[in-house]
């Protein structure tokens, strides 16, 4: 079964989604735009998070991320199909003096129709609409900004993004290894009526650690993660809005040149059925694993614990009942509100008997301003 999940990947990653909580309002694409051609416009993106994990077992560890970034950037619309982008994005977590990190923001996007390809600064994390066990939400906290190249498209019914993440760029002589992330999403519509909705999703992200210019003798590692499976979603009305499911098998393999993981391959089945309503959302997901690792997903879901102080411990399986509850709202123009509660239930043999659970709230605007039109 394992192979047969890895071999309908890679064969689907020509055409290259999420189970877990929307993540529509913490999105924000600067796109180039015809009736804006020789504008230079302000874009203002302002994101605050707190996101606390009470949690007692032993394989994530509890904490909490509380701040804001900002990103201010000029954007010139040199034509119709072509917009570049440059400016700075700001981390600050409150209780620590001074400003915690700064990334420079550069980009080039050109657009044609549902085209688009972007090179710099990507639209990643989140964009990229991961589920969680292949690509932690909370990399929009803990790395904001992606650089590489990027082609997306979006039509009715289509959306595939595919991308190149250069996460650690060395010289030579180094004394690290250079570091990258390759991969792509996608949701393929099979069915659509006035309220059912059938689609195809499709992920796979590619982890690599190496080079040829560094001083280490360390050996290559390549791990990589996938997942397919359907969505189901059928409107209802007002108040009730939609009824879906989620449903996926997900993959794992470690390709490196010396096997240094616990476990060379792994696979799990996500399970997810919901409810959307004008008073939130409320979901139920359903994790079963056996020897699955990822090099980006969230720790809860592996085989292996990365905790502090519990480092290494593994579980060969791991079964899990999630519940999840969001409010998600605009609650004026460009201003959005994302709260968030998700207890987690360990099912395993050596599930802890310790009550786990995550919120989070996040503030998010996000607006431009014209500043020049060249006449």
């Amino acid at each position: 079964m394992k192979k047969i999940i890895l071999l309908a990947l890679f064969i689907n990653l020509s055409s290259l989604v999420s189970a877990q909580i929307a993540n529509d309002s913490l999105e924000y694409r600067i796109r180039p735009d015809s009736t804006k051609t020789g504008e230079l416009h302000l874009s203002i993106h302002n994101f605050n998070y707190l996101r606390n994990y009470e949690f007692f077992s032993k394989f994530q560890d509890g904490y909490t991320l509380y701040g804001a970034q900002l990103e201010p950037q000029l954007v010139y619309y040199a034509h119709p199909r072509l917009a570049i982008t440059a400016g700075i994005h700001l981390r600050k977590d409150f209780g620590e003096e001074g400003i915690y990190k700064t990334y420079p923001l550069f980009s080039i996007k050109y657009q044609h129709k549902g085209l688009a390809l972007i090179n710099g600064a990507l639209e990643g994390n989140i964009h990229h609409r991961f589920i969680e066990p292949v690509f932690d939400m909370e990399r929009k906290i803990t790395n904001p900004v992606e650089y590489g190249t990027q082609l997306q498209i979006t039509k009715p019914g289509l959306f595939i993004d595919a991308f190149l993440n250069w996460n650690k760029m060395i010289y030579k002589p180094s004394s690290e290894q250079e570091q990258l992330f390759a991969g792509g999403s996608a949701d393929i519509t099979l069915y659509k009526s006035d309220r059912t909705t059938l689609s195809l999703p499709l992920q796979i992200l590619a982890f690599h650690q190496g080079g040829q210019i560094d001083m280490l003798d360390a050996p290559l590692k390549t791990i990589i993660n996938g997942a397919a499976g359907f969505k189901l979603n059928y409107a209802l009305g007002e108040t009730f809005r939609s009824v879906f499911t989620e449903n996926y098998l997900v993959g794992y393999t470690d390709n490196s040149t010396t096997q240094l993981q616990p476990y060379n391959k792994g696979n799990g089945v996500y399970l997810n059925a919901g409810v959307k309503s004008k008073y939130g959302d409320l979901i139920f997901s359903y994790w079963n694993a056996d020897s699955y690792i990822s090099s980006a997903g969230m720790p809860l879901y592996q085989s292996v614990s990365y905790k502090i102080g519990n480092e290494g411990y593994t579980e060969k399986n791991r079964e899990l009942l999630i519940v999840r509850y969001a409010y998600q709202k605009a609650l004026i123009p460009n201003f959005y509100l994302d709260f968030r509660v998700e207890p987690v239930f360990d099912l395993g043999s050596n599930a802890s008997k310790s009550f786990d659970f995550h919120h989070s709230l996040f503030l998010v605007y996000k607006q431009e301003f014209r500043l020049f039109k060249r006449k």
